[in-house]
């Protein structure tokens, strides 16, 4: 996956967009457009995709502290951008907007599902304490999943922005 300066200018871009939106939504929990950017980038440039989702988790390490809530983070993105790479790759945008909406709220109702085996690892929690930190946090991830869905409606169009904007700068990931 060699990157050219361009893409490299472009991933850092896109990464910091990550982190900057993160930033701007953070009075209201578990509301953000996180999910929103990496179903996007993951559909646009596939495997370097990992690229901006990294340089997002990077930025909130330096920013935030690399502690233990950062951790989960190694691994929590790959997760939602596996399930997107084993999508198909070309759906209509009527089929693509509702799955990719579809499996971003999945991710947001499964975070801290997600997030549990780094807590029952880092924190030495047996199974029933985990199972009891997963449910305590259900209300959160409701939240998380019902907005992963409705700011969902961004994916296609911020997927057409930026093949619109590949398109006018002499490139493309299709």
């Amino acid at each position: 996956m060699k990157l050219t300066i361009k893409e490299m200018a472009i991933f850092s871009m896109l990464g910091t967009v990550m982190y900057v939106s993160k930033i701007l939504m953070e009075l209201a929990p578990n509301i953000h457009l996180l999910g929103v950017f990496t179903v996007a980038f993951t559909v646009l440039y596939r495997k370097k995709a990992l690229y901006p989702i990294y340089i997002y988790v990077l930025l909130n390490g330096i920013f935030s502290g690399f502690t233990t809530w950062w951790i989960p983070y190694l691994y929590l993105w790959t997760v939602l951008w596996g399930a997107v790479m084993l999508l198909p790759r070309h759906m209509s945008p009527w089929i693509a907007a509702p799955v990719y909406m579809t499996v971003c709220a999945l991710h947001g109702f499964l975070f801290g599902t997600l997030y549990a085996p780094a807590q029952a690892i880092l924190f030495g929690l047996d199974f029933k304490a985990t199972v009891a930190w997963i449910l305590a946090g259900l209300p959160y991830d409701l939240i998380h999943g019902i907005s992963n869905f409705f700011c969902g409606f961004l994916i296609v169009p911020i997927i057409s922005a930026l093949r619109l904007a590949e398109k006018a700068a002499g490139g493309s990931h299709d």
